[in-house]
């Protein structure tokens, strides 16, 4: 062995171990030696109570190192001639040392691939992915004709990316003119669009392929919520388990289980991949602190790009996450005003660029797509939210440790706490027993420093109290001054959806008690002879994300969703299909993605006055009144679902006679089509 592949040896072994105390993944967990020599004890501690968990650590790195360096000593004595046992090194070979071997195109290729495929963050992705269609199961068994939770919303969010993807493929300027809630314009923007799932939706066509989607995209949601969350838990310095802790109670709370049916809301994977991003490119770790070392310009621009990505999902969500970043930014440039003297340059002239131009980006997408929204408010008042519309749906403090009827380990025991609430989709809000519990040793019990776990808990109560909307003292310090003075508030429905912070919160605080007790295992573990685990103590550090994900079990229902009747392939639009509500109308927008042709059905969030119009108007149909009415706005064609009428104001219509010249009545399939 040459001296050169002694002392490569000699660094190998010297790797440090990251925070969770496996070795040398994630260069992110561990400082630099450099940055380590200048750090102050505090900026490396964290352990229960100020710091003695850290300590030990430290030492422990220390040793590792002493270590290195015997190793790189006596590897450097067996290359040298004279050693016992070992043949004389050959004299000659000063003047003609041995050339490095040097790999092929192909054994390179080889290696990079190898590395990627044990990457930490590759592996982390496939566990998240693998784990994903478990806790989703039974979505991905009959992918094609079921929807989970129910096929209202579901349907509208798979007619949503349909039609995303097939008009940026036809026509993208008419992208925020939909073929539904004719002869509306600007219908595209009635409700959350997922917009950045239009990709997707460029790929098939038709009813089964848009529920195929939403089934693919909807297990995907889950994979990078539980990506994402574990990514920036490891980039504030948690270990891979407090990592995985975080992940799964943020992908997998209970409360997110009645929110089965809404894809816009469980979407929410890239806020904390987006924040992790920004704080790897700002060099900033909670657990560390800032490293100016770290810093990377292209990690802190992606950033700000997935974060324009998320906003395009949806306001419902997006529009805190831009606030919260706003609100970030200024805090961040108060903080460089004040300490400007002591530390120079701390962005430097890349990141700066790299911020700037990210940021612009991002205010870009969302200024591009706020504006039809504004328009929808302009057209129609009645979209505009009121503080009555948020009354209704703010949850009591009961919500937070009440379960939605798809937990399946809580869902039967707290049937009589969701009786009591008013409207309980919306206000079953428990995280999770299992992640109180975790949370609330982390208070105590962390990586984190006290100051950082003072603030996460005040982020936490803080995200409560406006997830209460205006149950907390009337919203008046809370929720009530955003709704009244930001931008888009106002258009926000459901205040209990600010519960995704909290969790996410809660989720920071339980990786850093996880992290902690992790080493206090591995500390207790050094003890024995061989200083090695045992299975016990293994299976102790994975009990709390278990528990975690075995809260996490969903009994969602998957109904299957209903066909499409043969009169939606073949009838032209503008057209109308009866009987027409809210829900009825959603699985209808799914049975168009064959066509796209015009149509008056469609469902939102609210319910615009010509629909509204146009529905009163046809209870009488097929009178001369009716079909005047309709002739006048453009509706060629009338759809009548017989199936569907009973128990609606269109009930015995079929048995009404045709006396209006000018309109035929035509039998195809289960339906029948008035052509006017």
């Amino acid at each position: 062995m040459t001296t050169e592949q002694s002392g490569t040896t000699g660094r190998r072994s010297g790797a440090e171990p990251g925070p969770d105390g496996t070795g040398g993944t994630g260069a992110q967990d561990r400082p630099d030696e450099t940055e380590k020599a200048g750090a102050s004890p505090s900026d490396e501690a964290g352990g229960a109570g100020g710091g003695s968990v850290e300590d030990d650590a430290a030492g422990k790195k220390a040793e590792a190192r002493d270590e290195s360096a015997a190793d790189k000593a006596g590897s450097g004595d067996e290359s040298a001639p004279g050693t016992a046992g070992e043949e004389p090194a050959d004299p000659w070979s000063a003047f003609g040392p041995a050339p490095e071997p040097v790999l092929g195109r192909a054994r390179r290729s080889v290696r990079a691939v190898g590395r990627f495929l044990v990457h930490e963050w590759t592996l982390a992705a496939l566990a998240a992915l693998a784990l994903a269609a478990a806790m989703t199961w039974p979505t991905l068994r009959y992918p094609r004709h079921t929807l989970p939770q129910d096929y209202w919303d579901p349907s509208l969010q798979a007619w949503q990316m349909a039609w995303s993807g097939h008009i940026l493929r036809t026509d993208p300027a008419m992208l925020w003119h939909a073929n539904t809630f004719y002869p509306e314009n600007w219908s595209f923007a009635f409700s959350d669009t997922l917009l950045g799932y239009a990709p997707a939706g460029l790929i098939g066509v038709g009813p089964e392929h848009a529920v195929l989607r939403y089934n693919i995209m909807f297990v995907l949601a889950h994979a990078l919520a539980a990506f994402g969350a574990y990514v920036l838990a490891r980039q504030l310095g948690a270990g891979r388990i407090g990592g995985a802790v975080a992940g799964a109670s943020f992908a997998y709370a209970p409360w997110l289980l009645a929110q089965a049916g809404h894809l816009h809301i469980l979407s929410n994977g890239g806020i904390p991949l987006a924040l992790a991003m920004l704080a790897r490119g700002h060099g900033w770790s909670l657990r560390y602190g800032y490293r100016p070392r770290r810093r990377h310009a292209g990690w802190a621009f992606a950033g700000w790009l997935v974060a324009a990505w998320q906003l395009s999902l949806g306001f419902g969500i997006g529009l805190p996450f831009a606030y919260m970043l706003a609100g970030t930014g200024v805090v961040a440039v108060v903080l460089w005003f004040v300490r400007r003297r002591r530390v120079k340059r701390p962005f430097g002239r890349r990141l700066f660029l790299a911020d700037v131009f990210g940021g612009l980006a991002f205010a870009a997408v969302g200024a591009a797509l706020a504006v039809p929204y504004f328009k929808v408010a302009e057209l129609h008042p009645n979209a505009e939210r009121t503080l009555g519309d948020i009354g209704l749906y703010s949850p009591p403090v009961s919500g937070f440790f009440t379960a939605p009827a798809e937990s399946r380990v809580w869902g039967g025991l707290h049937e009589g706490a969701r009786a009591v609430l008013p409207w309980h989709p919306e206000m079953t809000l428990l995280p999770g027993f299992v992640l109180y519990a975790l949370a609330a040793g982390g208070l105590f019990f962390s990586v984190w420093r006290v100051r950082h776990r003072i603030f996460l808990l005040a982020g936490v109560l803080v995200t409560m109290a406006l997830a209460m909307g205006t149950r907390f003292f009337g919203g008046r310090l809370t929720y009530v001054p955003l709704f009244d003075h930001l931008p888009g508030w106002s258009g926000l429905r459901t205040p209990g959806r600010m519960m995704l912070w909290t969790t996410l919160l809660l989720g920071l605080l339980a990786a850093g008690a996880v992290t902690a007790f992790c080493m206090r295992v591995r500390e207790l573990a050094a003890e024995r002879v061989p200083p090695w685990p045992g299975p016990w103590l293994r299976l102790a550090t994975l009990l709390p994300l278990a528990l975690v994900i075995v809260e996490g079990l969903n009994a969602t229902p998957q109904p299957v969703v209903p066909r499409q009747p043969a009169a939606m392939r073949t009838v032209d639009g503008p057209m109308l299909v009866l009987p027409s509500s809210q829900n009825l109308d959603q699985p209808v927008m799914l049975w168009s993605t064959d066509r796209f042709q015009p149509m008056v059905n469609g469902g939102s969030g609210f319910t615009p006055r010509s629909q509204a119009r146009i529905r009163e108007a046809t209870v009488s149909f097929p009178d001369y009144a009716s079909v005047d009415y309709l002739r006048q706005i453009g509706v060629k064609n009338v759809v009548v679902l017989r199936d569907e009428l009973a128990g609606t104001p269109w009930e015995g219509m079929l048995d009404r006679p045709v006396d209006t010249p000018g309109v035929t009545r035509e039998q195809v399939g289960e339906a029948v089509v008035f052509r006017l």
